[in-house]
């Protein structure tokens, strides 16, 4: 398996990949992933398997507000693919790539009952933010992401 930057040769592939993780992950257009591509590869890699099946694909972005944190938006392995490392080694790829412009911080979000998620988050060394009220032991800060859309937050302190 090769860890790889996103590529427009590959949008179709990340996009069947991305429709998979419903319901927790939207897959998003064509439009976006060519985005995503052409503007972030850098931080959207992708795992490449030897048969050149795409295993796993991260889309994660540097904020333009706070330089110093990047937002991790997707994490997908294929189902198949599973308990092999791919997540964190996709994961690390951003880690690194963060630490090399100086970023404090990965972030991302997730919805409280994604027992899943908190579960992989948790193992890969992201600390659950401490929110406004809890969810099944999971902290949840409310609105997070507008009114209505209550995340739970998961942190990893760089550097």
């Amino acid at each position: 398996m090769i860890i790889t930057p996103l590529r427009p040769e590959r949008i179709g592939d990340v996009l069947r990949l991305m429709e998979l993780g419903d319901p927790y992950i939207s897959a998003r257009t064509l439009s976006d992933y060519w985005l995503y591509a052409t503007l972030f590869s850098s931080t959207c890699p992708i795992a490449v398997e030897d048969d050149d099946t795409v295993a796993g694909a991260v889309i994660a972005f540097r904020s333009q507000d706070d330089p110093a944190d990047i937002y991790v938006q997707d994490v997908m392995t294929h189902p198949q693919h599973r308990r092999r490392g791919i997540t964190r080694a996709l994961l690390e790829s951003v880690r690194s790539q963060a630490e090399t412009w100086g970023c404090q911080r990965l972030y991302l979000t997730s919805e409280p009952e994604n027992e899943a998620a908190h579960t992989s988050w948790t193992a890969l060394g992201f600390e659950n933010v401490p929110g406004d009220h809890e969810v099944n032991g999971v902290s949840v800060i409310s609105d997070f992401k507008g009114p209505g859309r209550s995340r739970a937050v998961y942190q990893l302190t760089l550097g």
